[in-house]
């Protein structure tokens, strides 16, 4: 809808809309007259990327020189949380306020953060954890410690060749109600093992060589525990060291020429992250790029033991399509390859 169709309106008007449809909210249902209500998708409780009535009606109103922004949907949404998620305040409402001076704070939005400034909207990856309304996270309480370290696991890293570089080792400490995780890394010298990081190298690359030589998928996934999953299932996984936030472009170098990576995000905002840091680095070096969650539970592991099989993975709101759109040579209606689960190593 053309923001200045039929009567001259405000810039608050033309901030709010253009807000909305830069954010993927519109385009604005009604009969294009800024005076009469236009309907939008609401920010706050439909913007998941899913399908939804549009429920958060726009109006402007000439005589206070005020664009009205209001949720009509049983939730009756706040109107300063719905323009925070498109990042405005409440003066954006309004036509002959002053403008911002650098002699003011910025007002933090209703989550805590500083607004983004006018017209700004937010990444794919912002818009899909606010859609995903992840709750805040709480310590479990594990009670007194009851034993000592043991490490239960450990993922050797290894170059092309088979020569060890480094491994990640997996630690439990009993506790009175489970136990602690943690992990640490060690390099290997050529003649023994010191502990510290190691060269950014993705797990499993001759399995990612196979991958490159013929045409197969490649999962990358948050931990090893989940590759481990994965390849039991009889695809072909990596991830990096140490979990969320640690992949890096040297690590998508790996994968050039890739003919499909699947991205399986950890449901929670850490997962969010780190999915769209490793997307990001593998866009225009891959073939096609999906993003894709558990059905059931946090992780891959967590959807393989609630039953769930890997064409019951979902795609990730507004990651998916944006790494989706950046591939144009792709099929929608692909599906995944059948692995071969009589396949070892």
């Amino acid at each position: 809808m053309d923001p200045h169709s039929h009567h001259q309106v405000g810039r608050s008007w033309e901030t709010i809309i253009t807000a909305l449809e830069r954010g993927g909210y519109g385009p604005g249902k009604g009969n294009g007259t800024p005076e009469s209500w236009q309907r939008y998708l609401c920010p706050v409780h439909e913007g998941d990327g899913r399908h939804h009535t549009p429920s958060l009606g726009v109006r402007y109103d000439p005589r206070q020189a005020k664009t009205i922004v209001r949720c009509f949907s049983g939730t009756r949404c706040d109107d300063e949380q719905v323009l925070s998620r498109i990042g405005l305040r409440v003066r954006d409402m309004f036509d002959r306020l002053p403008e911002r001076t650098q002699g003011f704070a910025r007002q933090p939005s209703a989550g805590g953060r500083p607004a983004r400034p006018a017209g700004q909207v937010a990444s794919p990856v912002e818009r899909a954890i606010l859609g995903a309304r992840f709750p805040i996270p709480a310590k479990r309480d594990l009670g007194a410690q009851t034993g000592r370290p043991e490490v239960v696991d450990s993922y050797i890293y290894r170059w092309p060749n088979g020569r060890v570089e480094g491994a990640v080792h997996r630690v439990h400490t009993p506790h009175e109600n489970g136990h602690a995780k943690s992990f640490w890394q060690a390099r290997w010298t050529g003649t023994e093992w010191e502990k510290g990081g190691f060269a950014p190298l993705p797990w499993k690359l001759a399995d990612i060589r196979e991958a490159l030589d013929t045409g197969r998928e490649i999962f990358v996934v948050e931990g090893e525990k989940d590759a481990q999953r994965a390849r039991q299932a009889g695809l072909i996984a990596t991830c990096n060291a140490m979990g969320a936030g640690k992949w890096t472009p040297e690590h998508a170098k790996w994968l050039r020429g890739a003919a499909r990576v699947v991205v399986v995000a950890d449901r929670d905002q850490p997962g969010y992250r780190h999915a769209d840091k490793v997307a990001a680095s593998l866009a225009g070096r891959v073939g096609e790029i999906r993003v894709l969650q558990a059905r059931g539970g946090k992780d891959l592991a967590d959807h393989f033991d609630a039953g769930y099989d890997l064409p019951d993975l979902e795609p990730v709101p507004f990651l998916d399509r944006h790494y989706r759109q950046l591939t144009p040579h792709h099929s929608p209606e692909r599906s995944f390859r059948r692995p071969d689960r009589t396949r070892t190593r």
